[in-house]
């Protein structure tokens, strides 16, 4: 199972800031370190924060996968199993704040369908390096 985590965090850790472009840098001189937004996301910071992390970012490519990539189905049971494994309950996906950041990342995906359907069956295919057999071809 640490083998999982630490791969799908790997994995995951794709360049939002590509996405967006990023604002000028602040003056520090006329900044108080008290300015900062309250609603900025903040990282993870326990074990359990960084896991639902990964299964968000698991369920965001899943459903990326079943909308975009015609020719990959996904192992239902693979994924509930992988979900389970970083400790985290999968009906914690289906709803609430983890629901959000997995639409959110499967919005991400969505951004270069052919580019992260290839990387999607390379990662998490027949004999993927990330998580194997969680798709399939059709």
């Amino acid at each position: 199972m640490k083998h999982f985590a630490i791969a799908a965090a790997i994995l995951f850790a794709w360049p939002l800031a590509a996405a967006a472009e990023a604002p000028a840098a602040p003056d520090i001189a006329k900044t108080a370190p008290e300015a900062a937004p309250d609603a900025a996301p903040k990282a993870p910071q326990t074990a359990q924060e960084r896991q639902e992390a990964n299964a968000a970012k698991l369920a965001g490519l899943v459903a990326f996968v079943r909308i975009h990539c015609q020719d990959l189905r996904t192992d239902d049971a693979r994924f509930r199993g992988v979900v389970t494994g970083l400790g985290v309950p999968f009906d914690d996906l289906e709803a609430g704040d983890l629901h959000l950041r997995a639409l959110a990342y499967a919005d991400v995906y969505a951004r270069d369908i052919p580019a992260n359907c290839t990387r999607a069956a390379e990662n998490f295919g027949e004999t993927g390096r990330t998580i194997p057999r969680l798709f399939a071809k059709r």
